[in-house]
């Protein structure tokens, strides 16, 4: 558990009065680097109070990443950091609401919480760091990974399953804002996020963000990304970019006009009635 009660806030806030005084111990050359920079940046544009950000993970790598902003932080636990960012955004809709995780934490065990998540369309941001490989257990395939990749000893021969498709499932499942950018691109990542943290109701963000210790391929991804999706609020032209899509196309891909959920409050419940109905005549 990460707070801010301890840091004085000054009247300004910049990109680095958003960062704990924690070190990062993600490998040199990580994505995720990119992902806490391009994190900070927006908060400082939009002038976020520190002490109104909350920011929730699972398990893995980028799961690490609240302890290293200086808002308050809920680490949980593999694959469940969005029932709790959901439970935190609806008991606390004055709060800006993070979510945060890798491919494996978020479309593996936490796949089931990823769709529900699209479908309630509660106020909050979700950022998939996404490298197709689950690097924290020193690289094994993950839902992302290609069917043929051999640089795993438990598949040695590449784990043969079709790859978790993140837009298309979270199109499918009815997010309203959907994007896809390159932790390379810090400055381009941040408005991104800044867009996604004003978006009234679900984002998400699938972050290409490369593991070079086991995927040391992901090095050329800088060459590979390229920003061609043209943002839409019909699902159909949605479905055909991606039908397009190789995997690398950048920006935002999706966004439509749908209420965010909201629960209903029941009124306040007076004894005097209540009473009357178990009365006896």
């Amino acid at each position: 558990m990460s707070t801010c009660a301890d840091h004085a806030r000054p009247s300004v806030l910049k990109a680095k009065d958003y960062k704990s005084d924690i070190k990062p111990v993600w490998c040199p050359g990580c994505g995720d680097f990119g992902v806490l920079n391009a994190i900070t940046k927006a908060l400082a544009a939009l002038a976020l109070p520190r002490e109104q950000v909350a920011f929730v993970s699972g398990i893995g790598c980028s799961s690490r990443i609240p302890a290293y902003s200086s808002v308050y932080g809920f680490h949980g636990v593999h694959g469940r950091a969005l029932p709790v960012a959901t439970g935190l955004a609806v008991s606390r809709p004055d709060l800006t609401v993070l979510a945060a995780g890798g491919d494996g934490d978020g479309f593996s065990i936490g796949g089931n919480h990823f769709l529900h998540a699209c479908r309630r369309n509660v106020n909050m941001t979700y950022l998939v760091m996404d490298n197709a490989v689950y690097g924290m257990t020193k690289g094994q395939a993950s839902p992302t990974t290609e069917p043929d990749w051999t640089g795993s000893q438990l598949t040695p021969e590449g784990p043969g399953l079709a790859q978790f498709q993140p837009l298309e499932i979270a199109l499918s499942a009815g997010a309203p804002y959907i994007a896809r950018c390159f932790s390379g691109n810090p400055n381009g990542l941040a408005k991104l996020i800044s867009e996604a943290l004003q978006f009234p109701g679900f984002a998400f963000i699938q972050v290409l963000s490369p593991c070079v210790t086991y995927r040391p391929e992901q090095k050329d991804y800088k060459k590979i990304v390229h920003p061609d999706f043209e943002a839409t609020g019909d699902r159909r032209e949605a479905f055909l970019q991606l039908m397009d899509d190789d995997g690398f196309t950048t920006g935002v891909l999706y966004r439509a006009d749908r209420p965010a959920f909201r629960p209903e409050q029941a009124k306040a419940a007076d004894l005097d009635t209540i009473e009357q109905q178990f009365r006896v005549a």
